[in-house]
């Protein structure tokens, strides 16, 4: 007799061979900068089905998105960031401050030395376009949040000065780490 809780006669068994998901190349999804995701141009409209698919998402070591389960992986258009932190809440203050960020998936990510922020300015107008690290993708690059505008403006509200590689930087602490939203702008006032 054989089965789960025999523990005689155990028979050698050949180990299992890694199965490697089947490339579906291009599949027909696309995540709008609003953090938006469409399939086949039509809006996703139950979020239930929007986070199974945020779920499977991977970012591949030349920054390409995926969608990708055992069996199956293709990859998918993203405008900007997958996700959009969309509301902030924290505790503290100073050093000790907790800044925990709710992403339109849902998802609740606390900033600190495991998800960092990050500001990238726009090459044209300069303006600041803030991120969170939501999870890591294979290689350099991560899966991100774009940090709405509204969330963003608390943000800054909560911000302090600080010194950050030598420069003198208005930023907010979270988990015991500084992050920069930019530098403060040098005295211009001369009596």
């Amino acid at each position: 007799m054989t089965g789960f809780g025999n523990t005689q006669g155990k028979q050698e068994t050949a180990p299992a061979k890694a199965r490697s998901a089947v490339d579906c190349g291009q599949l027909p999804f696309l995540i709008k900068r609003d953090g938006t995701w469409l399939y086949k141009g039509s809006p996703i409209g139950r979020k239930a089905m929007v986070c199974l698919f945020a779920s499977v998402l991977k970012r591949e070591e030349d920054g390409r998105y995926f969608l990708e389960t055992p069996a199956e992986r293709g990859s998918i258009e993203v405008e900007d960031a997958p996700f959009v932190a969309v509301e902030m809440d924290w505790k503290g203050e100073g050093r000790e401050q907790v800044l925990c960020f709710r992403t339109n998936t849902d998802q609740c990510v606390v900033a600190g030395p495991e998800h960092p922020i990050r500001i990238a300015h726009d090459l044209l107008s300069c303006e600041p376009t803030p991120y969170l690290h939501v999870r890591a993708g294979r290689g350099r690059y991560n899966i991100e949040a774009r940090i709405s505008r509204s969330v963003y403006y608390e943000l800054v509200a909560l911000a302090e000065p600080g010194e950050l590689h030598g420069r003198k930087v208005l930023g907010v602490w979270s988990r015991g780490a500084f992050f920069s939203l930019g530098d403060l702008p040098g005295c211009c006032c001369d009596d």
